[in-house]
């Protein structure tokens, strides 16, 4: 299919502090950056992970996780998540954690959430595999902050422990 799109927008051109400008007014383009939810979801001894059956990292695990819509609270978005990839119910407890890195436009807020219905199962067609996972016996992690973020909320469960 070779059709043309015709979007009647203008053209960019470099602006000021390195964001593009509107070639025609002159109008900065914000290029805002997007924000992810991820859970870690206790489970069994374990937490919840999900098979990548998406790019980046096909077959690779991963936190229930996804892109959180315009005007949609982000710990609703993280429950929504956890609920289309992995078919568990659940209610955001705390937050982990806000992760990001330079030149990256995602922002990854990463929230540990309970498990108060459903039934642990691939429950759409981002997940090839669904499986809990003891915190030292994890499989071949998508994303290499993945670990990071586990040592993040194992900190912080045993500060609140200790308080």
């Amino acid at each position: 299919m070779n059709e043309t799109h015709d979007h009647d927008l203008p053209d960019l051109i470099p602006g000021s502090h390195g964001h593009p400008a509107c070639a025609d007014c002159g109008r900065t383009i914000w290029n805002d950056p997007k924000i992810a939810g991820a859970a870690i979801v206790p489970m069994d001894g374990g937490i919840v992970m999900v098979q990548r059956a998406i790019e980046p990292a096909i077959g690779k695990w991963s936190f229930p996780s996804g892109y959180v819509n315009r005007g949609e609270k982000i710990e609703r978005a993280v429950e929504r998540e956890v609920l289309e990839e992995c078919g568990l119910e659940t209610t955001v407890d705390q937050l982990v954690g806000l992760y990001s890195e330079a030149g990256n436009p995602i922002i990854l807020a990463v929230y540990e959430a309970a498990i108060v219905g459903g039934k642990l199962e691939s429950a759409d067609h981002e997940t090839l595999d669904v499986g809990v996972f003891k915190i030292d016996q994890l499989p071949d992690l998508a994303f290499a902050h993945d670990r990071g973020i586990i040592d993040d909320w194992v900190r912080l469960k045993s500060q609140v422990g200790s308080t």
